[in-house]
């Protein structure tokens, strides 16, 4: 009787071995559930990803990135001097920098610029009009807004500080990232400048004639990933210009994105498409072809679909928005 006894009371739900089991079930399930999340947030599109990134923060305005090296501080000094006091971005500095030596890039920025300008400790959130400097031997990422820092590491014995920034910035911002790379040597800059691209963003390169070293911008521009090629000066005009286009500054006020066309124009637009290319774009995921077409509206200032496919049609060197398969489809619905 004892010994039956003994053996209910080991089997019963209120056991340590039932517990243990019952524990082991729920990891097992929340284990499953994470790996589930994860799979779905890889393969969703990087720019619905940085949409939806940019639609949860605290505020909603452009981030700029800049990416230098050797001669970049004179480039983005220059930039500043010709960047407005109220661009409504917040502007991120990630500079290679001496990892034993205490930066002062702070105080020679402050007497180029009147925009706030603050070395970056971890954990700040990122305000609008303000400029941030990475600290020496650290990495920087920028999560719903806030800046993390990290110790320093190397990437197949580099140290990428630039890319690895511009990465979570495209993670974090999505089409109101911003790239900018300027003087500097090697490659630094690269992914991090297609990673923004990939997720809507707007890109930059300053030019080999301004830049005291060109390899660091030539790289990013060789690999396709750039959409402006210009002088500092170029820089700070376009990205003022930017921040006040329609789409942007409905971004930044938090309102509705303006619509690009209605059902019936782009009912139109993807029957003229159609007949050029073969290819049926009707039943295309809707929202990503406008972000593409936005983000390209954008970046040569125009402001309606009408202007978009008249620019289609007359680019020089181009076949005309229905003269062949790859030069339309391209042209119309670009994935850069």
């Amino acid at each position: 009787m004892r010994s039956s006894v003994l053996k209910m009371k080991l089997r019963g739900p209120g056991s340590s071995t039932s517990r243990a089991a019952q524990t082991r079930t729920t990891q097992t399930r929340e284990t499953q559930s994470r790996a589930d999340q994860t799979r779905g947030a890889q393969s969703r599109d990087p720019e619905e990803q940085g949409s939806q990134a940019s639609d949860h923060l605290p505020e909603s305005f452009p981030v700029v990135g800049v990416g230098a090296s050797a001669g970049g501080l004179e480039a983005f000094s220059e930039l500043l001097k010709n960047l407005p006091a109220r661009s409504g971005m917040a502007f991120i500095l990630v500079q290679h920098l001496d990892p034993t030596h205490t930066s002062e890039l702070r105080e020679i920025l402050s007497r180029t610029t009147s925009i706030p300008v603050a070395d970056v400790t971890d954990g700040v959130e990122v305000r609008r009009d303000h400029i941030y400097v990475i600290p020496p031997n650290s990495n920087m990422e920028i999560q719903a807004g806030v800046l993390r820092l990290s110790a320093r590491t190397l990437t197949r014995g580099q140290h990428l500080p630039i890319d690895h920034f511009l990465r979570s910035l495209a993670a974090d911002r999505g089409p109101l990232a911003i790239s900018v790379i300027l003087s500097g040597t090697a490659s630094d800059g690269t992914e991090g400048s297609r990673a923004i691209k990939a997720a809507g963003g707007i890109t930059f390169a300053q030019d080999a004639t301004s830049a005291k070293y060109s390899s660091m911008p030539h790289s990013a521009i060789s690999a396709g990933c750039v959409d402006f090629v210009v002088p500092p000066a170029a820089i700070a005009n376009e990205l003022a210009r930017i921040g006040k286009h329609p789409y942007v500054a409905a971004a930044v006020a938090q309102r509705p994105e303006p619509a690009i066309a209605s059902e019936d124009e782009m009912e139109a637009l993807f029957s003229l498409v159609e007949k050029a290319t073969g290819v049926d774009f009707t039943h295309y995921k809707h929202t990503t072809l406008h972000r593409r077409i936005r983000r390209r509206m954008v970046v040569h200032r125009l402001e309606s679909l009408k202007d978009y496919i008249r620019y289609i049609r007359n680019t020089p060197g181009g076949r005309g928005a229905v003269s062949g398969y790859s030069d339309s489809r391209d042209r119309l619905f670009p994935r850069s």
